[in-house]
């Protein structure tokens, strides 16, 4: 939101992002300043500010809590002020040190002393060194049509390897003749290694979906098909208790496992927490609490409110043979994670040939249908990380098969995106009994939660149960027998089952809480289409939300989501196609 008044501009946003845009705020505010002409222009029928008024006084205000400089964005809004060492100065338990980057004595020195730091235990380190480009930025560009020949003669006279050269030469260490032996030495290490990979066997079209996925331990296999087992505890209990059992579970079994992520923990410190003077918190919906009680700082533990360095430092984790179980407070918070989660998490067994894994666990709460969740506490969109290939997607709709899949998820090699309904954390609906520390269920195997003749429907989350309700009361008033399958694991699907319930029933639809335009149910439904197609007796029919955010008020959330009644309709017109 913008208020233009008078001498000032004032800037509301929320969380980091709102650094970013002041910015740019004030930027703009001073080139309509210095450019009048522009601004009298600036009163167009394309804009809603038509009487702005720009001051040449005029400052900016954001205000953002202090969680917030913790993010990216925050940092990256600095970037315009300047240099990057002056930026960290006062930082405190950090090293830095500003260096002639192309001078090889000093640089040198100044990493010596930043490895020592670091050794000490103290903190990091950062050393920037001020360096030259001496060519241009790639094969197809030529810097020549930007730069000045003074420029470049400038930062040719700077070329570190000339001034090691001369100084080799000025110290005495070596002659003309030694330094051309080691000039030539180089040449032919380097004309070796270029040769090698010249001459390298080129992969085959065949090798190209390998190492995409674990060949060693896939979440398929059979090893994760267990049964649940009679405890001495009989009580049916909810998804959020079943997933705090799991992870207790495993954290148990595997001292590898670490859980963290923005206020996991019970209490900033396990001190006051042994010693009875808080009761302490384990997330905002209690799925983590005791695992910091139980097994200390070093295994539970917050993170600061950066989702990106949640994400960042689990695949770092994870990358050395740790096995991070993190959590996203939020699925509306994840996308400041969005380029970790896309261009690193996937791609890191694929892109060293099966020489490194990222077997981490991404857990995430999602979804709407919670009264008043409204924009930032209501998303879906998980098609956006289904379409993105080395990462397996599980969304279970009950207390059961949360429990089977998240242990599934844990032992298995692959990066999981554990995805956990708001609305199913605490339902009636789907309890459970606790199934022992060594129940699993393996991926991409689906449900089948009422058999039925007359048509199939294909669904996950929270729109299960509601599905389950429209079939009950649709059997009740019609006689009509609809087959409900919980899909539970989206990366990967069960096809099979699918395919083997619509030419069973002849048809189907597709329902999901998220929006029907590019959703996850077009695939399906496409799919279905090209290769089911002679089994059809009726279009493939969608049911999902409207093409919208999910609003505040209730009236307005009911009609933007999928409801009961509009699952019933849809049973009901398929079935009469």
């Amino acid at each position: 939101m913008v208020e233009q008044e008078a001498e000032y501009c004032l800037v509301v946003f929320v969380d980091g992002d709102a650094v970013s845009a002041a910015v740019g705020c004030a930027e703009a505010g001073r080139y309509f300043t210095q450019h009048p002409e522009a601004a009298e222009k600036h009163d167009g029928d394309y804009r809603e500010f038509k009487d702005i008024t720009f001051h040449s006084d005029e400052v900016v205000y954001v205000s953002i809590g202090e969680g917030s400089t913790s993010q990216g964005e925050f940092w990256e809004s600095l970037n315009p002020g300047g240099n990057i060492s002056k930026l960290v100065a006062n930082f405190p338990n950090f090293h830095f040190a500003e260096v002639d980057g192309t001078d090889p004595v000093a640089s040198y020195q100044a990493m010596v002393d930043a490895v020592a730091y670091c050794r000490s235990g103290k903190g990091p380190a950062l050393v920037h060194g001020h360096v030259i480009r001496p060519y241009s930025h790639s094969l197809s560009d030529d810097e020549r049509l930007y730069r000045s020949a003074e420029e470049l003669a400038e930062d040719a006279a700077k070329d570190p390897i000339s001034r090691m050269q001369m100084w080799l030469l000025r110290e005495g260490i070596l002659d003309a003749d030694g330094i051309n032996r080691l000039e030539k030495q180089v040449d032919e290490e380097v004309q070796r290694a270029s040769d090698r990979a010249v001459m390298a066997t080129l992969p085959t079209v065949a090798s190209i979906t390998k190492y995409v996925y674990s060949e060693d331990l896939s979440p398929m296999d059979e090893r994760f098909d267990t049964k649940p087992a009679t405890t001495a505890d009989p009580t049916e209990r909810t998804m959020a208790d079943l997933i705090n059992c799991c992870l207790k579970d495993e954290m148990r079994r595997d001292e590898r496992i670490v859980v963290f992520g923005e206020d996991v923990a019970d209490a900033s410190r396990d001190k006051a927490l042994r010693a009875g003077k808080v009761k302490g918190k384990g997330g905002v919906f209690k799925l983590t609490a005791g695992l910091q009680a139980e097994f200390g700082n070093d295994r539970c533990f917050n993170s600061p409110l950066a989702e990106a360095n949640i994400a960042g430092r689990a695949i770092g984790m994870a990358v050395r043979g740790m096995k991070p179980v993190v959590e996203i407070q939020f699925f509306d918070y994840i996308w400041p994670a969005m380029h970790q989660m896309r261009n690193e998490l996937p791609l890191m067994r694929w892109r060293s040939n099966g020489e490194f894994s990222c077997p981490l666990v991404m857990r995430v709460p999602i979804g709407g249908y919670l009264t008043g969740g409204s924009i930032y506490h209501s998303q879906s969109g998980e098609s956006i990380f289904t379409h993105t290939p080395g990462v397996r997607i599980v969304m279970p709709s009950n207390a059961l098969d949360a429990l089977g899949l998240l242990r599934t998820a844990i032992r298995c090699d692959d990066p999981v995106i554990f995805l956990e309904h708001k609305r199913l954390y605490r339902e009636t609906f789907g309890r459970a009994a606790y199934p022992g520390p060594d129940f699993c269920i393996p991926f991409g195997k689906a449900k089948i939660v009422r058999p039925g003749k007359d048509l199939t429907v294909l669904t996950y989350g929270a729109v299960v149960p509601r599905a389950l309700q429209a079939a009950q009361k649709l059997h009740r008033d019609t006689g009509l027998d609809v087959e409900l399958i919980d899909l539970r694991s989206l990366t990967p699907y069960d096809w099979e089952t699918i395919a083997e319930s619509v030419k069973k029933t002849n048809r189907v639809i597709v329902a999901h809480e998220d929006m029907l335009s590019w959703g996850y149910g077009a695939e399906l439904a496409a799919r279905i289409a090209d290769e089911l197609f002679h089994d059809l007796d009726a279009p493939v029919r969608r049911v999902a939300a409207m093409d919208t955010f999910v609003a505040y008020q209730p009236v307005l959330e009911d009609a933007i989501l999928p409801q009961p009644e509009d699952l019933y309709r849809a049973m009901q017109e398929l079935a009469a196609f």
